[in-house]
């Protein structure tokens, strides 16, 4: 393992959470909507050309914060229009997110089957 890239994950995507946090903390925002807008930057970032170097320089950490999913949504689209034309618009998000998509589901899938949901009181 190359410590160097650990370390430059663990300051990056903790860079990341900082932000969230601040907004959380700052801003009425709720936590619903800061996740949108985390999305929604790793798109307008990527659609930019920053968050493919932000990517090559941290790796993980930038990949793996919403901002991440953002970035891949952008990166299917991007290839889906390049194959598919402009049915890439609405193809190439899904499949360049299909396998985090998936692996949500199943996660939710199995603790719904293990753990009991209770109420708050």
């Amino acid at each position: 393992m190359d410590g160097w890239m650990i370390l430059k994950a663990f300051v990056v995507g903790g860079l990341i959470c900082v932000i969230g946090q601040l907004l959380i903390d700052l801003t009425k925002l709720t936590p619903a909507r800061i996740l949108v807008l985390f999305v929604t930057a790793g798109v307008a970032l990527t659609a930019i050309g920053v968050y493919d170097p932000l990517i090559r320089f941290a790796g993980a950490g930038a990949s793996i914060p919403l901002t991440g999913f953002g970035y891949a949504l952008a990166k299917g689209v991007e290839k889906g229009v390049t194959e598919q034309g402009w049915l890439g618009i609405f193809t190439g998000g899904l499949t360049g997110t299909a396998g985090g998509i998936a692996f949500a589901v199943t996660a939710a899938f199995l603790c719904g089957l293990f753990f009991k949901s209770k109420d708050k009181s």
